[in-house]
């Protein structure tokens, strides 16, 4: 899947130790335009933080996997760049979440017994 917008927060790099040794990894915050801009939150991990170099106000196409891990009874959904393209003029600019596009409101379509959120 791909997110197109503008980076709008970095936050801080966060570090830590595993069974499998150590790890870091770094969230941004993307926005999309359009009618309804949506704020996603993804995740960088390891050495593709600093190969990706992002910063606060570039425009990305950033390919991203979805992956939810229960734990305690509670789901947990992670979001995470696998790749970044600043490349955005054969995509028209900046203005969409890709494989969304069929939605017709802020919260898609609301069919009888769809919850919006």
């Amino acid at each position: 899947m791909e997110i197109v917008g503008k980076v709008i927060c970095c936050l801080p790099r966060k570090t830590g130790k595993s069974a499998s040794g150590e790890w870091q990894k770094k969230d941004y915050v993307l926005e999309t335009e359009g009618q309804y801009p949506k704020k996603i939150c993804f995740m960088v991990w390891g050495d593709k933080i600093d190969q990706f170099a992002i910063v606060e106000g570039e425009l990305l196409s950033v390919s991203i996997d979805l992956e939810s891990k229960e734990y305690n009874g509670r789901w947990y959904t992670d979001v995470k760049a696998w790749r970044i393209s600043r490349d955005l003029g054969a995509q028209g600019g900046v203005n969409s979440v890709h494989q969304a596009d069929e939605l017709d409101g802020p919260f898609g379509s609301l069919d009888g017994d769809t919850i919006p959120f």
